[in-house]
């Protein structure tokens, strides 16, 4: 991850529009690393490098973001390069398993008997409204984070849940959302049922 545009951007601190650019290109090989199903434990070290590469470039430039503006707008970029390497760093090392459990006992455990047997760009969009309505984590959980958790627990791959939310918004309906909309009208409706029920017991 250090020999990239970014990195070179940084050093040389000559364009911001090339920093940003290449920043935005730093974002998105970090997100292709993790979704191309790297090994757990080369990911961690790749991102352990790149943190202390970065950590080590911000302090550098904490020193010289009063001198120029440029300086303050470089120092910018490390950091929030460094926040999402961070937070990248922290979900791996919570998911990586330890080196001395087996991978018998690790596979008995990650078994789960519940499996989503909707499609992909539905289980996207549950997703999705989960962190729009802050139910999980107060809605600060990067999704691709929660979309990993939630998609191990049931059983499904999702490599790309960009695409699949690019999908929802290229929808033609007033309302694009399908699936919640779907569920909504479900839900209200055996609702309903179950107070006709209750009234015709009484």
């Amino acid at each position: 991850m250090t020999d990239t545009e970014f990195f070179r951007q940084i050093n040389k601190n000559e364009d911001d529009s090339k920093l940003a650019i290449a920043y935005h290109d730093f974002i998105k090989a970090i997100f292709d690393l993790y979704l191309a199903g790297t090994n757990r434990y080369e990911l961690f070290f790749v991102m352990t490098y790149t943190e202390t590469e970065l950590q080590s470039l911000c302090e550098c430039r904490r020193s010289n973001s009063d001198k120029n503006s440029e300086s303050n707008s470089c120092l910018l970029y490390i950091r929030k390069a460094l926040s999402l390497v961070r937070r990248t760093l922290t979900y791996i090392q919570n998911r990586v398993i330890p080196l001395y459990v087996s991978s018998a006992t690790n596979q008995a455990s990650s078994l789960s008997s519940y499996r989503w047997t909707g499609s992909t760009v539905e289980l996207v969009e549950l997703i999705y409204g989960l962190i729009e309505m802050h139910s999980i984590n107060n809605g600060e959980t990067p999704v691709i984070e929660l979309t990993s958790f939630i998609s191990s627990q049931l059983g499904i791959e999702i490599k790309d849940c960009y695409s699949a939310y690019m999908d929802m918004k290229h929808r033609k309906n007033d309302s694009r959302t399908y699936f919640l909309d779907k569920m909504r009208e479900r839900l209200n409706r055996r609702i309903q049922l179950d107070d006709e029920r209750e009234r015709m017991r009484k």
